[in-house]
Formats: structure tokens, sequence, C-alpha cells
């Protein structure tokens, strides 16, 4: 029986381990195993592809595309173990695992300050980094011809010389519960999904704030609708953009978005109806209004002191962003305001509402995070480090005690999210094979669905 010869992963895997991981494996068992570099980061790191099988039917999991998000590579390794020791996977299912290990090399290193642990909120915030909107490798804004970025590049390129018949991307829900996007319909997913999480402790995220305005599949499945135009902020709080989850639908792919959570909130699992949905998100609103408004005067503070800072820009470009989106948020929110007449809120439930307070929380703590990084690598010239370190302290209680966030060990995450992706393989192979011995036509020639809110 086929053994793995490496230690579990206790911990989230660096950049570097990944690549030595998985050479590791490729030398053990050269037969089976290719590793090989598909690109290069913009600061010259490799992207690594790693290869299981010798299938015809290609199959595409990739790991990283959000720089604080880690799960993922370690998932990746999982599941290249278990495509190793099961040959269903692979001979069985005419199949070839192929697992980019991480999409932004670039990123993840600058999480490396918390990758390891103490696995507490108030650590990863204060060490957490990821880049502005439009260096997320993921993200299309000016279509695929357009990219711009060699991380972007290299992943079309390998859907293109692929074609595979299922994409995974890997993600990370830092505070919340599990859930998956999806561009095509998988019946029978969703049971799937509510099983793995029950075997493993995790919430589903009933009401998931990335998929507030989307189709429901079923409990914690939503389906990507196709993307369309907009500006800046409406594209990254509302619709679904042009990206590389939907560009290889030319090849009939089916794209999964698996998201496992770092810490669980039991409560976004909770279906009921909210007994006062307006108060809710009154105070929702009226927190992160406030919220923002403290950290743009702290921002205004320490901005004149940055320009010795290191990495400023890097650090500055996600802040700006975030506080770009946060008063539309607020207002689509507020039931007083109207909210957005165009994108009016969907019927919700307590899941939604406990996603809402989590998502603006969240906004607030990251762009704190990234604030007390800029000040303390400054020297903190304009004082503004106690009062950052009380807010970042304040906003982690508020997760810890008031939304009873609890970690998840790394080990169950990438377990988690390596059943959800096994599932995601055995359906879309299902689909496809029923479709190839019908001759029905696959879903590259199907015409895109309209997109429409539940």
């Amino acid at each position: 029986m086929w053994r793995c010869a490496l230690p579990p992963l206790l911990r989230y895997p660096t950049v570097d381990e990944l690549g030595a991981r998985a050479a590791a494996l490729a030398a053990r068992h050269p037969r089976d195993t290719r590793l090989r570099r598909v690109g290069t980061s913009r600061a010259g790191a490799p992207l690594w592809l790693l290869s299981i099988g010798h299938g015809s039917r290609q199959a595409l999991v990739v790991a990283g595309p959000h720089a604080n998000e880690p799960v993922g590579g370690a998932t990746a390794l999982r599941l290249a173990e278990r495509a190793l020791a099961d040959p269903r996977l692979t001979e069985g299912a005419d199949a070839t695992w192929n697992l980019l290990l991480c999409l932004d090399p670039d990123g993840l290193r600058r999480n490396e300050g918390w990758l390891a642990g103490p696995y507490t909120l108030g650590h990863y915030v204060r060490n957490f980094f990821r880049p502005g909107f439009l260096e997320q490798p993921e993200w299309l804004p000016e279509g695929a011809a357009g990219a711009a970025l060699p991380e972007t590049r290299a992943l079309l390129g390998l859907q293109d010389e692929l074609r595979p018949f299922l994409q995974c991307s890997l993600h990370g829900v830092d505070v919340g519960g599990g859930f998956v996007e999806l561009t095509h319909d998988l019946p029978g997913l969703p049971q799937r999904v509510a099983h793995a999480a029950a075997r493993l402790g995790i919430p589903r995220e009933l009401g998931a704030y990335d998929a507030l305005y989307w189709p429901v599949l079923g409990p914690a499945v939503y389906r990507i609708p196709p993307p369309r135009p907009g500006d800046l902020a409406a594209a990254i709080t509302e619709a679904a953009v042009e990206s590389t989850w939907c560009h290889p639908r030319r090849h009939g792919t089916v794209t999964a978005v698996v998201e496992a959570p770092m810490w669980a909130v039991t409560a976004v699992e909770d279906g009921s109806a909210p007994t006062d949905r307006d108060a809710v998100l009154r105070t929702v609103s009226r927190t992160l209004r406030h919220d923002t408004a403290v950290l743009r005067r702290i921002l205004a503070r320490i901005r004149p002191h940055l320009a010795a800072a290191p990495d400023a820009a890097h650090l500055l470009q996600p802040v700006d962003d975030y506080l770009m989106v946060c008063p539309g948020l607020a207002d689509a929110w507020d039931p007083d305001t109207g909210g957005d007449a165009g994108h009016p809120l969907p019927p919700l439930t307590t899941a939604h509402l406990v996603a809402l307070r989590i998502a603006g929380r969240r906004l607030a703590l990251r762009t704190a995070g990234l604030l007390h990084q800029l000040v303390a690598g400054a020297g903190d010239p304009a004082g503004a480090l106690p009062e950052l370190d009380r807010l970042v302290d304040e906003w982690c209680a508020d997760y810890r005690d008031g939304c009873a966030a609890r970690w998840i060990p790394v080990a169950r995450q990438a377990e988690y999210q390596a059943r959800v992706v096994l599932a995601v393989f055995d359906l879309a192979g299902r689909h496809a094979s029923a479709c190839s011995r019908s001759g029905e036509p696959g879903w590259g020639s199907q015409a895109a669905v309209p997109m429409h809110r539940e």
C-alpha cells in the first residue's frame, strides 16, 4: 500500500515549503508525478505546477489566489497525496490532477509573520497582508486580453493549454463558515458539502456576503453569475466580474470556488427569520460608518509621515481600496437610506445578518491591521500605534466574544477543503461522462445564464 513519506501539516506551509514538499513527492514518485515551472511572479518567484497521473481529462486546482488565504497550499498537497494513494482518482477516472501550488507567492511571503502561529486573531491581523484589488491575480478588470499581472497571464495560459473539465479555486474565509461558488450547477453537491462539514465540525455559511446577490443552488452553494460591466466599487461588492473563474468556460470547464474558514462562527448557518432585520442592519451600517471615519482620521494623521516607510505603497493601496468601498456598503445595507436602488437587498435570514456583521468588521480590521504595519514600520512618528492597538484588540474581541469565533486547526481546514474538491471532481466527472455518452453538448456550449437574485 502506498504511504506518504511527508509528515502531516499542522500549520500553514510557506512558499518555500510548498515547493520543497512538491519536489519531494515528485522525486519519490517519478512515474506518476511531474513538477514544472509554469510562470514567474512579479518579484521573480516560480509558479509551480504539480501534476499527478496520466489521464486525458485534466483537473486544475489553483491554490493561493488570495495572499492571506494559505489553506489552499495545504489542501493542494493533501490532494496530491490522495491522488497518488488512490488510482480511482487518476487511472480510474482517466484524469490528471494539475495542482498550481500558489498563484500569488509574493503575497504569501508577506504573510509569513503569522503562518506558523500563534493562531490568534490579533496576531493574524497585525501581520496580515492582501494586495489591492487591481493586484489580485484572478481578477480580469480589463478582460483576458488586458491581463497585466504575470501571475494572471500564467494562469490564463495554463487554462488554455490544459482545457480542464474542472477548475477548483481554493480560498479561505478568515471568520465565518465554509461555502462553494459554482459557474455551473452540480446537483448533489450541497448534500456532499453538508456531510463533509458535519463530519469535521465546519459551519456552512448559508448567507455568504460574497454571494449576497447571487442565485442559491442549495445550502452554502451559490451560482456565479456571468460577468457584467460596472465600476470598481460595484464590481468588488455586488457583481460577477470578468475573472479567471469564467475564462475557461469556452473549454467546457466548470469552476468551483471552495471556501474554508479559519475561525468558525456557528451562527452563519442559522437559516431562521430574524426577529428585527432592520435594527440589525442599522447597527451594522452605523458601526461601519463609525469605524471608517476613525480609520480615515488615523490615515490622514499618519500619511504625511509614511514617505520613507518600508512597503508603504503596497500597504496603502489596499487601505485606500477598503476605505473607498466602505461608505457605499454601509448605505447599501442601511434600510433608512434606501440602499442601492439598482441592487436591493434580497430576503435576509439570520445567517445573512451575521455574515454582514462579520464582513463590516472584517473591512475595518483589515484596514487597521495594515495601518498598524505601516506605523510600526515607520517608527510611529505620529504616535498612532497605541490607538491602533486598542482598535485591533477591541474589534478582535468582538469577533471572539460577540460572534463566538473559534479557531479550526489547519489540518481540519485542509481536510474539509480537500473533501469538497473531491466531491466536485466526482460530480463534474459524472456529468461530463454522461454528456459524452449521450452526445449532448457540454457546458462550454451552453448560453450564459442571466444574473438574478434570490
